[in-house]
Protein backbone atom coordinates (compact mmCIF):
# COMPACT_ATOMS: atom_id res chain seq x y z
CA UNK A 1 0.00 0.00 0.00
CA UNK A 2 1.19 3.54 -0.81
CA UNK A 3 0.38 6.65 1.21
CA UNK A 4 0.28 9.77 -0.96
CA UNK A 5 0.27 12.98 1.06
CA UNK A 6 -0.53 16.39 -0.40
CA UNK A 7 0.61 19.28 1.77
CA UNK A 8 -1.47 22.39 2.31
CA UNK A 9 -3.59 24.29 4.78
CA UNK A 10 -7.26 23.54 5.52
CA UNK A 11 -10.21 25.92 5.11
CA UNK A 12 -11.42 27.85 2.10
CA UNK A 13 -9.19 30.80 3.03
CA UNK A 14 -6.15 28.87 1.74
CA UNK A 15 -7.80 26.72 -0.94
CA UNK A 16 -6.13 28.31 -3.98
CA UNK A 17 -2.84 29.36 -2.36
CA UNK A 18 0.48 28.31 -3.85
CA UNK A 19 1.21 26.50 -0.57
CA UNK A 20 -1.84 24.28 -1.24
CA UNK A 21 -0.72 22.77 -4.54
CA UNK A 22 -0.29 19.42 -2.77
CA UNK A 23 -3.96 19.49 -1.71
CA UNK A 24 -4.93 20.31 -5.31
CA UNK A 25 -3.16 17.18 -6.59
CA UNK A 26 -4.81 15.00 -3.94
CA UNK A 27 -8.24 16.43 -4.83
CA UNK A 28 -7.68 15.45 -8.49
CA UNK A 29 -6.48 11.96 -7.55
CA UNK A 30 -9.54 11.47 -5.31
CA UNK A 31 -11.85 12.50 -8.17
CA UNK A 32 -10.00 10.54 -10.87
CA UNK A 33 -9.97 7.32 -8.81
CA UNK A 34 -13.39 7.61 -7.13
CA UNK A 35 -11.60 7.25 -3.82
CA UNK A 36 -13.65 6.48 -0.71
CA UNK A 37 -13.46 8.80 2.28
CA UNK A 38 -12.12 6.82 5.27
CA UNK A 39 -11.36 9.82 7.49
CA UNK A 40 -11.16 9.20 11.24
CA UNK A 41 -10.42 11.80 13.94
CA UNK A 42 -7.01 10.35 14.95
CA UNK A 43 -5.72 10.92 11.40
CA UNK A 44 -6.02 14.72 11.76
CA UNK A 45 -6.82 15.09 8.09
CA UNK A 46 -8.96 13.93 5.19
CA UNK A 47 -8.02 10.37 4.21
CA UNK A 48 -9.25 8.55 1.11
CA UNK A 49 -8.67 5.04 -0.20
CA UNK A 50 -8.66 3.66 -3.74
CA UNK A 51 -7.36 0.12 -4.22
CA UNK A 52 -3.77 0.17 -2.87
CA UNK A 53 -3.62 3.96 -2.51
CA UNK A 54 -4.20 6.05 0.58
CA UNK A 55 -4.62 9.76 -0.23
CA UNK A 56 -4.10 12.19 2.66
CA UNK A 57 -4.67 15.92 3.12
CA UNK A 58 -3.41 16.81 6.63
CA UNK A 59 -5.68 19.29 8.40
CA UNK A 60 -3.05 20.21 11.01
CA UNK A 61 -1.91 23.21 8.97
CA UNK A 62 1.37 23.04 7.10
CA UNK A 63 3.73 23.42 10.05
CA UNK A 64 2.28 20.38 11.86
CA UNK A 65 1.78 18.05 8.86
CA UNK A 66 3.91 15.36 10.49
CA UNK A 67 1.26 14.74 13.16
CA UNK A 68 -1.25 13.62 10.53
CA UNK A 69 1.26 11.69 8.41
CA UNK A 70 2.63 9.80 11.43
CA UNK A 71 -0.89 8.87 12.62
CA UNK A 72 -1.80 7.36 9.24
CA UNK A 73 1.64 5.74 8.91
CA UNK A 74 1.33 4.10 12.34
CA UNK A 75 -2.18 2.79 11.62
CA UNK A 76 -1.75 1.51 8.02
CA UNK A 77 2.02 0.91 7.88
CA UNK A 78 2.28 1.69 4.13
CA UNK A 79 5.13 0.26 2.06
CA UNK A 80 5.78 3.65 0.50
CA UNK A 81 5.10 7.28 1.37
CA UNK A 82 5.07 10.02 -1.27
CA UNK A 83 4.73 13.65 -0.22
CA UNK A 84 3.59 16.28 -2.74
CA UNK A 85 4.56 19.84 -1.87
CA UNK A 86 5.25 23.32 -3.19
CA UNK A 87 8.89 24.18 -3.88
CA UNK A 88 10.16 27.77 -3.86
CA UNK A 89 13.52 26.86 -5.38
CA UNK A 90 11.95 25.39 -8.52
CA UNK A 91 10.40 27.53 -11.25
CA UNK A 92 6.63 27.49 -11.66
CA UNK A 93 5.59 24.73 -14.04
CA UNK A 94 8.61 22.53 -13.27
CA UNK A 95 8.22 19.25 -11.36
CA UNK A 96 11.08 17.53 -9.58
CA UNK A 97 11.16 14.41 -7.44
CA UNK A 98 13.57 12.65 -5.16
CA UNK A 99 13.83 10.25 -2.26
CA UNK A 100 14.89 11.58 1.11
CA UNK A 101 17.07 14.59 1.65
CA UNK A 102 16.73 17.68 3.76
CA UNK A 103 13.55 19.65 4.28
CA UNK A 104 15.22 22.69 2.70
CA UNK A 105 13.43 25.05 5.06
CA UNK A 106 9.96 23.77 4.13
CA UNK A 107 8.04 23.65 7.42
CA UNK A 108 5.68 20.89 6.30
CA UNK A 109 8.61 18.63 5.41
CA UNK A 110 10.42 19.62 8.60
CA UNK A 111 7.41 18.42 10.61
CA UNK A 112 7.16 15.15 8.69
CA UNK A 113 10.90 14.53 9.09
CA UNK A 114 10.57 15.07 12.85
CA UNK A 115 7.74 12.51 13.09
CA UNK A 116 8.71 9.73 10.65
CA UNK A 117 12.23 10.53 9.42
CA UNK A 118 13.29 11.77 5.99
CA UNK A 119 13.21 8.50 4.01
CA UNK A 120 10.18 9.08 1.80
CA UNK A 121 9.63 10.11 -1.81
CA UNK A 122 8.96 13.76 -2.60
CA UNK A 123 7.19 15.29 -5.55
CA UNK A 124 8.33 18.92 -5.64
CA UNK A 125 6.06 21.28 -7.56
CA UNK A 126 7.70 24.56 -8.47
CA UNK A 127 6.05 27.80 -7.40
CA UNK A 128 9.13 30.05 -7.94
CA UNK A 129 10.76 32.21 -5.32
CA UNK A 130 9.61 35.83 -4.95
CA UNK A 131 12.09 38.57 -5.84
CA UNK A 132 12.57 39.65 -2.21
CA UNK A 133 13.30 37.16 0.58
CA UNK A 134 10.97 39.02 2.95
CA UNK A 135 8.02 38.26 0.63
CA UNK A 136 8.19 34.44 0.97
CA UNK A 137 5.29 34.05 3.41
CA UNK A 138 3.08 36.41 1.39
CA UNK A 139 4.06 34.58 -1.81
CA UNK A 140 3.21 31.06 -0.63
CA UNK A 141 -0.05 32.21 1.01
CA UNK A 142 -1.26 34.06 -2.09
CA UNK A 143 -3.37 32.44 -4.79
CA UNK A 144 -2.01 31.50 -8.17
CA UNK A 145 -2.69 34.33 -10.60
CA UNK A 146 -5.35 34.19 -13.31
CA UNK A 147 -2.54 33.98 -15.87
CA UNK A 148 -1.06 30.95 -14.08
CA UNK A 149 -4.32 28.95 -14.02
CA UNK A 150 -3.88 27.18 -17.41
CA UNK A 151 -0.35 26.13 -16.44
CA UNK A 152 -1.49 25.10 -12.96
CA UNK A 153 -4.02 22.71 -14.49
CA UNK A 154 -1.27 21.10 -16.61
CA UNK A 155 1.06 20.80 -13.60
CA UNK A 156 -1.63 19.13 -11.49
CA UNK A 157 -2.45 16.62 -14.25
CA UNK A 158 1.25 15.85 -14.82
CA UNK A 159 1.85 15.53 -11.06
CA UNK A 160 -0.95 12.94 -10.86
CA UNK A 161 0.67 10.96 -13.67
CA UNK A 162 4.13 11.09 -12.07
CA UNK A 163 2.94 10.20 -8.58
CA UNK A 164 1.10 7.15 -9.90
CA UNK A 165 4.26 6.12 -11.78
CA UNK A 166 6.19 6.47 -8.51
CA UNK A 167 3.88 3.91 -6.90
CA UNK A 168 5.00 1.24 -9.33
CA UNK A 169 8.63 2.11 -10.03
CA UNK A 170 11.69 3.56 -8.34
CA UNK A 171 12.61 7.25 -8.35
CA UNK A 172 15.59 6.76 -10.70
CA UNK A 173 13.41 5.09 -13.36
CA UNK A 174 10.80 7.81 -13.06
CA UNK A 175 13.49 10.49 -13.31
CA UNK A 176 14.60 9.01 -16.63
CA UNK A 177 11.01 9.02 -17.88
CA UNK A 178 9.86 12.41 -16.60
CA UNK A 179 12.94 14.46 -15.68
CA UNK A 180 12.98 17.87 -17.27
CA UNK A 181 14.28 21.24 -16.15
CA UNK A 182 11.82 22.79 -18.56
CA UNK A 183 8.44 23.95 -17.40
CA UNK A 184 5.49 21.83 -18.46
CA UNK A 185 3.90 25.12 -19.41
CA UNK A 186 6.48 26.22 -21.96
CA UNK A 187 4.83 26.29 -25.34
CA UNK A 188 8.04 26.30 -27.40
Amino acid sequence: MTLIVGLGNPTDKYKNNRHNIGFMVIDKLVDDHNATNITKAPFKGALYKSKDLLLLKPFTYMNLSGESVSAVDAYYKPDQIIVIHDELDVSFGVIRFKNGGSHGGHNGLRSIDAHIGADYDRLRLGISRPEFKGDVTKHVLNDFSKEQQPCLKIVIEKACEIVLDLTSSDVKSIQQKHASKKSYCDTE
